[in-house]
Order: structure tokens, then sequence, then C-alpha cells
């Protein structure tokens, strides 16, 4: 399996060479090289071989995520998306659903997961968006904001209610009433694609529910948010990576008052920390996705706390980074511009810093 990972890191380093910046600065990725990697299956690497995905762990895929993070947040950003859609078929859905969907997000068929709402983003129990059955159909209307990837998807799994429960809805994105609108100018990972999606009345099957719906709320949200959220703790470990290789080389190369820049103690302090930073957020991830691989009891905390430390490391690193390379890493496109923004946002999706110090709190409360 690992020569596996090397082969796919190898193939996306060599798609994505040094255009990052370009992208970023435009704002969009490239449809081929989105579409390239998801028929490799590498858009969402742990779908199970009988599906037709790569089958990997969560450790093999954690590596190749923050590979691909390190280079471009905005791809990685993509990858994060079509692996929560991909978890919450496999985990919601039934046996036919998983075999109709599956190999799609395996082959080349893009998806997007649609939980926030304009007045529901941390409380996800205030969510509005409904879904009414109507005989041997449904309807399902509501406003989703910023929806990663949304841009390149031609399926969004969107959560709702439904009665006194809550439900996923798999939509096409051509069905009609589906109305997708950009976000302009967002501060990071600026091509991932997030856009404010729209849903009017859009008629679907019954069998578009995953697992026929009426699920209690929370279950929906915290199943794909697990993958998620160890999905970005892996994509910041890719971003300190990248921070600690342009600071050492900036640090090694540049002179100041007779010696390498990286010889001044307070930027060697700099230099200390951010590695520092990188391996701690390693060895978090490291854990979360050994208890995943385990379904070990303690998976839920061990995926909060990876996603929180690596997180907030990745936004003190990026900044640590900027500040070593000082104006030669503050144009905008530059490996360390890109990760300082990027790095922020990190910090708030999939379960803001906020929101992850409550879980541990909980969890901390409850230790014997």
């Amino acid at each position: 399996m690992r020569e596996a990972v090397a082969a796919a890191a190898s193939a996306v380093t060599g798609l994505v060479g040094d255009r990052a910046s370009g992208w970023d600065r435009a704002g969009r990725l490239p449809e081929d090289v989105v579409r390239k990697l998801g028929a490799a299956g590498h858009l969402s690497a742990q779908i199970p071989e009988r599906y037709g995905g790569p089958g990997w762990s969560s450790a093999d895929s954690g590596e190749f995520t923050a590979h691909v993070g390190g280079l471009c947040g905005s791809l990685r950003s993509v990858m994060t998306s079509q692996g929560m859609a991909a978890w919450a078929v496999e985990r919601l859905g039934d046996p036919a659903q998983a075999a109709a969907l599956l190999p799609r997000l395996a082959s080349g068929d893009t998806a997007a997961v649609a939980f926030s709402e304009p007045e529901a983003g941390s409380d996800l129990s205030a969510v509005t968006t409904t879904v009414t059955v109507n005989g041997d159909s449904l309807s399902l209307t509501g406003r989703k904001s910023w929806v990663t990837a949304a841009e390149y998807a031609d399926l969004f799994l969107v959560v709702a209610r439904m009665d006194e429960g809550g439900a996923v809805a798999v939509v096409p994105r051509t069905a009609p009433g589906v109305t997708v609108r950009r976000v302009a100018d967002p501060l990071g990972c600026r091509a991932a694609g997030h856009a404010d999606v729209r849903f009017d009345a859009v008629r679907l099957p019954l069998g578009s529910l995953l697992g026929g719906g009426r699920q209690p709320l929370p279950l929906l949200v915290t199943t794909a948010l697990a993958y998620g959220r160890i999905s970005v703790a892996w994509g910041c470990v890719g971003i300190l990576r990248a921070c600690v290789a342009a600071a050492v080389g900036h640090a090694r190369s540049r002179h100041q008052f007779g010696r390498p820049l990286g010889r001044h103690q307070l930027v060697a302090r700099h230099l200390a920390d951010l590695w520092a930073a990188e391996q701690v957020a390693t060895r978090a991830c490291e854990y979360a996705s050994r208890c995943w691989d385990e379904n070990a009891a303690d998976l839920v905390s061990a995926v909060v706390l990876a996603k929180y430390v690596s997180a907030g490391h990745a936004a003190r690193g990026a900044a640590a980074a900027v500040q070593v390379l000082a104006s030669a890493g503050a144009q905008d496109g530059h490996v360390v511009a890109r990760a300082y923004r990027d790095a922020k946002l990190m910090e708030i999706i999939e379960g803001s810093n906020e929101m992850c110090q409550l879980i541990l709190a909980d969890h901390a409360l409850g230790l014997p």
C-alpha cells in the first residue's frame, strides 16, 4: 500500500507542478485535474475496493492528504469534500445506495456535502432546509452556504430536516431548482469551489434519501464531520510541512549581518517552533488515524483533538513562516502567503476551534 501512496503522491505532484499559486489567484482549479484525480480514485482513497476504490487505510490516506495539502490547499479541500461524501454514503446509505453511488465517486464523479446555512453554522440544530414526502417522491427546499467544492460537484449530499428527525438527500446538480452561486474572493482555499446553493422545491425519488431518512440530525452531521475533521487535520500537516521547507530554505540562503538568517537566535526560535508544530500535528494525526483504522473507543476525541491541534499549529506556523521570509513571502500566491490564508480557514471549518474546545472539555470532564 505504501508503494501505491507514493505513486499517487508522485502523480499529483506532476499534475500540480508549480501551478497552485496561479490557481489560487484565478480562484479555479482546472477541470481536467479534478477529473483525472477523481478517475484514479485519489479524491476519495478510502472507498473500499469492493466499490472500485483504492481501499486505503486512514493512515495511508492521511499521508497522501498531507502531501496534497502541502502542494495546494484548494485541491486538498476538494479531496476532503469528496471523502466526506463517500464516507456518508458508506455509513448512512443502504447496501443498494452504496453499490450505486460509491463506484461513481471512485471513478470520476464529484460530490459536495451541504451542511451550513445562513443561520446555521456551528449550531447545525438550526438547519431549516426541509424534506417533504409526497407519495413516491420528495421535495427539498432550503439554502446552504459555503459549500466546499460545490463549483465542481456532480452531486450534492444535503443535510435537511425531515419530520422530527433529519435526512441526507442526494441531489444531482442538474436537477431543476438547484442554483449554485460562487462565493466571491474567499480568504483562503480560493480555488476550492466554495459556493452558496439554493434548492427550490427540488423533486427527487424517495431513493434519494440515504438510509430512508428520518435519522437523528446529530448523527447525520457527526458522521460526515468525523471524516472531514481528520482530513482537514492531515491537510494542516501538509501546510506545516510546506512552511517548514520554505522557511528553512530561506533561512539557510538569506544572509543578514554577515551570517545566515537561521543563525540569528530570534529567527532560529521561529524555525524551532515551526518544526515542533509540524511534529506535534503529525503525531496527533497519526494517533487519530490509528484509532480510525482500529475503530478505537476514543476515536471521536482523537479526531477532534487532531483537528484542533493541527489547525491551530498550522495557523500559528504559517504566520511564523511569513515572518521568517518577510517581504519574500508576503507576495500573493507565494506558498507561505497561501498557507497563511488557508490555515486560518482551517480553524473555522468542520468545527471551529471553539467548538472543538467544548467537545474536548466535555471529554475531559467525563474521564475517570
